[in-house]
């Protein structure tokens, strides 16, 4: 059973940053079970769960993967998320996004960091390096870890920016 931390869910909404600096403390197998649960019972169209995701832990292979993002191999996990394009032909992108993003927020929850990197680029090159089936697409990497920084909150888009009611521009 999934089990939720003692931190608040807007907390952990609100607080998520994207980590780019990692400090050496290792992440448990339990911590990473933990997110992989959340990732788990992710919603999917026609529940396909077309999603599969690669722990990589190894340094080599880490750096290998991070390519030209160095910083995500200083982190001691990085997670690989694959999609399966023929169990869900049509909506395999968004099902990983939504499985991909409980990742990342329950790697929040855990005191964790991440960081989203499409590697839609490296497909080829990621998926010969962790013999990933052809059927398989990588969709994108996350380095995992405790984060060595705290990045400051961006500036965001107001709601009325961002929603219409009934129709496209409306306003409530």
């Amino acid at each position: 059973m999934l089990k939720v931390n003692c931190l608040e869910w807007s907390d952990v909404v609100e607080n998520r940053r994207s980590i780019r600096k990692y400090k050496d403390t290792p992440v448990t197998d339990d911590q990473i079970i933990k997110i992989l649960e959340a990732a788990r019972v992710a919603p999917s169209a026609m529940h396909k769960q077309p999603w599969h995701f690669i722990i990589v832990k190894d340094a080599e292979t880490r750096q290998k993967v991070a390519g030209g993002q160095g910083f995500a191999s200083v982190a001691p996990v990085i997670i690989v998320a694959l999609g399966d394009s023929e169990a869900s032909p049509s909506w395999w992108q968004n099902d990983v996004g939504i499985a991909f993003e409980h990742v990342m927020l329950a790697a929040a929850n855990e005191g964790l960091g991440t960081c989203w990197m499409g590697s839609t680029r490296r497909d080829a090159e990621i998926r010969k390096l962790l013999d990933i089936p052809e059927r398989m697409k990588v969709v994108a990497i996350t380095p995992l870890g405790v984060p060595d920084e705290k990045p400051g909150l961006k500036q965001r888009k107001s709601l009325e920016e961002i929603v219409s009611w009934g129709r496209y521009g409306a306003k409530k």
